[in-house]
Formats: C-alpha cells, sequence, structure tokens
C-alpha cells in the first residue's frame, strides 16, 4: 500500500490528470510508457491423494482410489516420474499392486500490473468528448480515445475534452490497473512396492476328490483245508476190523454161490 501511495505521487508530481487516455495507433517517442507489478500475499492449497495400482498398459495408468472408484489416466508423458521405495520409476516401472501417492501443492499470488502512459503533442484535431488527434514533433498523427473524465494539462492550465484546441499542446498521464492471479503448481508422486509373494518353501496343502472311487478288493475266501491222509493219533481202529469182517463174510458167500451153481 505504501509502494502504491509513492507511485500515485510520483504521478502527480509529472502530471495533474491522470485517468483513462487509451491508445488507438502504434506508441512513437512522445508517448513513454512504464510498468509496475505490486504482489499480494500468497495462499497455499495441499490436495493428497491415494491410490492402488490395477494396470498399467503403455502409456495409460488405471488406479483404484481410497473410496473404492477407478481413476483412468491416459497418455502419462515418459517424463512423469513416481519416488517409489527411493527409485525414480517411470510409467513402464510401475506395477499392479504398487500404492501411490499424488501431493498437488497450488500457490496463488494475487498480483496488480500497474500501467503508466505519459502522452505529449499538440491538438490536430478534437471531437469532445470522445476522441482527439495528435501530432508528435516528427510530424506524426495519432488518434487517442478520450475517456471518461479525462483531464489535461495545457501550459499549466488543466481543462477537459471541451477545452481542448487545435494547436494546443497538451499533456497527459494515463494510469492503468488490471488485477491478475498467479498460479503455481507441483506434483510429487511417492509409492512403496507391493508385498513380496510368501516364501516358495512353504508346504502346499493339495485336496484331491476323485469323481468315482473304484471299487473295493473283494475280500480273500478262506478255503477249507484238505483232509490228512492219515487218521489222527487218537483216531480209533474199529471202524477198519468191522469193514474186514463184512469183506471176508462176503467173499465166503460168493464162493459157496459159485460151488452150488458148478
Amino acid at each position: 500500500m505504501n509502494r502504491r501511495n509513492e507511485l500515485q505521487r510520483v504521478l502527480l508530481a509529472l502530471a495533474v490528470g491522470v485517468v483513462g487516455l487509451i491508445l488507438n495507433a502504434n506508441v512513437s517517442a512522445q508517448v513513454q510508457t512504464q510498468t509496475y507489478t505490486s504482489t499480494g500475499q500468497p495462499t497455499t492449497e495441499v490436495k493428497v491423494d491415494r491410490g492402488t495400482v490395477l494396470l498399467v498398459d503403455g502409456n495409460d495408468l488405471v488406479v483404484k482410489a481410497e473410496d473404492g472408484h477407478l481413476v483412468h489416466l491416459a497418455n502419462v508423458p515418459e517424463s512423469s516420474r513416481a519416488t517409489v521405495d527411493g527409485q525414480e520409476l517411470g510409467i513402464h516401472d510401475l506395477k499392479p499392486g504398487m500404492k501411490l501417492q499424488r501431493t498437488i501443492t497450488t500457490t496463488t499470488t494475487p498480483q496488480t500490473i500497474t500501467t503508466v502512459k505519459h502522452v505529449t503533442g499538440t491538438v490536430w484535431s478534437v471531437n469532445p468528448p470522445s476522441s482527439v488527434i495528435l501530432t508528435f514533433e516528427d510530424g506524426e498523427n495519432q488518434a487517442f480515445k478520450i475517456a471518461d473524465g479525462q483531464k489535461f494539462n495545457i501550459d499549466g492550465q488543466i481543462t477537459d475534452a471541451w477545452g481542448l484546441q487545435k494547436g494546443m499542446k497538451v499533456s497527459a498521464t494515463v494510469v492503468t490497473e488490471v488485477p491478475e492471479t498467479v498460479i503455481d503448481q507441483e506434483k510429487a508422486v511417492t509409492g512403496t512396492m507391493p508385498p513380496p509373494d510368501p516364501p516358495s518353501d512353504l508346504p502346499i496343502l493339495v485336496v484331491f476328490v476323485p469323481v468315482d472311487a473304484p471299487a473295493a478288493d473283494p475280500a480273500p475266501v478262506e478255503t477249507a483245508a484238505a483232509a490228512p491222509d492219515a487218521l489222527p493219533k487218537t483216531g480209533s481202529q474199529l471202524s477198519l476190523i468191522g469193514m474186514l469182517g463184512v469183506l471176508a463174510l462176503l467173499s465166503g458167500l460168493a464162493l459157496r454161490a459159485v460151488r452150488v451153481l458148478g
């Protein structure tokens, strides 16, 4: 604010009337222009986005955000870099499962561009209150649009457009202020590698369920052991003696029958 007040005092020392004379032609030696820039207090906003890499296809990247929705980043530049576990990686180095974090820092700085134009010349023609044509020392004429309320300094006397006449030497100072906003944005992407795969030496449990179980082998059939040829020691010989007696009797009967028939 103090700088602006000092600027205004300097302009008032140069000329009395200060407001809006707009040029419609090229600037000549009799039109001097100065530009000043004043900067206000900047503001900073930080935005953090987190997600997990789902797919890397060429220069296209698909990330699943924390809230579950999918983010498709198409045509990621080759120059883009992400710091993952301390390593600088490009788009082709990213792998599914990586955790990424993008930090966007936006700095907004208000500025005011102040332009000061000092014009001197001789009135060649005037059409109050809208325009005037001035002749410069080199003989060149330039037309100017007169802003509302514009004042002119004529040999120390202040007048408006209606007081201008052909042949008068005039000077006017024009001050314009244009507010601007300068936005500076920085992006940083960091991340971590996906968790490692489980060790390969761990036992693997495999469960197999057959569709058709094979029929069980039939149980072996026990066969009776063959009877021994000899009688056991505990057996009796009475049956054998009886049989021999029967055979002897039959033999005797057979011999007798033969004699009778003979």
